[in-house]
């Protein structure tokens, strides 16, 4: 068996973020993957982007479009694809996130080590808010997470095979083999990740966590929808009265 790594990057309308993301995977110490970006249906120059920076790129770089709306279905069908050209092992981060410099060989490693499904560890942007926003996002996640291993839903007694861990969706690994084994993502709009992770937790224990595997997280949606606002999106509540499609 072959250790094929392929990193997926969906994105919407992120002609603004998504060099800087590229470069961020350009700058990573394990750059034996194909980085395959998903586009979502953009209307603005997010794939002429991801073109300029293919020209340039220390590994092979793979677009591909699909029109179904949701971050689900964009994930879905490039992480399918990506299994369909050989990839044995798979990473994903979004467009508007900086993954740390070691970020793809923790991820690799931690598959090669027996990972099923590797969640990492989110940080807020440094470049988007300063101290205080950045606090907000922490205790935002932080309750998230309180909140999911608390929830009654969540209970081991519903056929869950582990203790519920919020996973971030954002920065992920998984293998292939799991991957299909468990019907892939939810092909819905975000959120997605407790969906994901549920059905990954009624089908194997083999679910770790590598603080060494780090992305910075963007902070925009605690602008868009502000705190109260996200921390019902993160809850799968909606937004409230705002409209924003943060996808």
């Amino acid at each position: 068996m072959t250790t094929a790594l392929w990193v997926v990057v969906p994105a919407y309308r992120e002609e603004a973020r998504i060099t800087a993301t590229l470069n961020a995977l350009a700058a990573q110490r394990d750059r034996e993957f194909t980085l395959l970006v998903a586009d979502n249906g953009s209307t603005d120059g997010t794939v002429g982007a991801v073109r300029a920076f293919a020209a340039r790129a220390p590994f092979p770089v793979e677009v591909l479009v699909e029109p179904e709306k949701g971050v689900g279905s964009a994930v879905d069908t490039a992480f399918r694809h990506a299994i369909a050209r050989g990839a044995t092992l798979l990473a994903r981060t979004d467009a508007d996130c900086l993954p740390a410099p070691g970020w793809t060989a923790a991820a690799r490693a931690a598959l090669l080590d027996g990972g099923g499904l590797v969640c990492g560890r989110v940080t807020a942007r440094r470049d988007e808010h300063g101290p205080a926003g950045r606090a907000v996002f922490l205790v935002l996640v932080a309750l998230g997470a309180f909140f999911g291993r608390i929830r009654p839903a969540h209970h081991r007694r519903h056929g869950y095979l582990t203790p519920y861990r919020m996973h971030a969706g954002n920065n992920m690994a998984i293998t292939a083999e799991l991957y299909l084994a468990v019907g892939g993502m939810p092909r819905r709009p975000s959120p997605t990740d407790r969906l994901f992770i549920n059905r990954v937790r009624r089908h194997t224990t083999a679910i770790t966590h590598r603080r060494d595997m780090v992305v910075q997280n963007s902070t925009r949606r605690i602008r868009a929808y502000g705190v109260v606002g996200t921390a019902r999106w993160y809850l799968d509540r909606g937004a409230g009265t705002r409209a924003v499609d943060v996808r």
